[in-house]
């Protein structure tokens, strides 16, 4: 059974994860499902090998959707009309009660163990609805966006917007480091001898 701890956690620019040790190191915590929204070029094979593997071992923690969107869906030949259109179909995936995490290079810089408190906070979000109930999210979302970043949408959407190294990378790249360290969090937060 998981352990119900709810935070409102705001979308503020300040750095939300202080600590160097994650707090629900060893507890439990409850497991929302993971979608992974990568926008870009079709997969070469040996990515597309390394994040299956990665999906089989995170199932053993939570349930994991990889997908794939399209980049450049109607083959605009301006910039901005790409990004608006990848924006649009990034926008159709996400559902309301989505927790949603933006990976931007201007994103705030974490460390594995930052990430873990990610992946447990999540789980434990609370928004009023108009009934002045509580309700969770019930997703947590990860946006990979194409090559010209992501569109205002989804900025202004995004509950967290993160950066997974302080260099650029390309999207495949960011997938695998993503991937690997979704898998490294939830070793993190069972105690398991993975994260040293």
């Amino acid at each position: 059974m998981a352990v119900c701890l709810c935070a409102v956690t705001s979308r503020t620019s300040s750095n939300p994860f202080q600590g160097e040790k994650c707090k629900y190191a060893g507890q439990s915590v409850r497991a929302l499902p993971i979608r992974i929204l990568s926008v870009g070029k079709k997969r070469s094979p040996g990515v597309q090998l390394m994040v299956d593997e990665y999906v089989q071992k995170l199932k053993y923690y939570c349930s994991v959707e990889d997908v794939q969107i399209r980049s450049n869906p109607r083959n605009a030949r301006d910039m901005r009309a790409q990004v608006d259109d990848e924006d649009k179909a990034v926008m159709n995936l996400v559902r309301s009660d989505d927790w949603v995490v933006m990976l931007d290079e201007r994103g705030q810089d974490i460390g594995s163990e930052q990430m873990a408190e990610l992946v447990a906070d999540a789980g434990h979000t609370v928004k009023l609805t108009s009934h002045c109930d509580t309700s969770g999210a019930s997703r947590l979302s990860f946006c990979i966006g194409g090559p010209y970043g992501h569109g205002r949408k989804l900025r202004e959407r995004a509950n967290l917007s993160i950066k997974l190294s302080s260099l650029v990378l390309n999207h495949q790249i960011a997938l695998l480091v993503l991937m690997e360290q979704l898998y490294r969090s939830w070793t993190i937060l069972r105690g398991q001898n993975y994260h040293h």
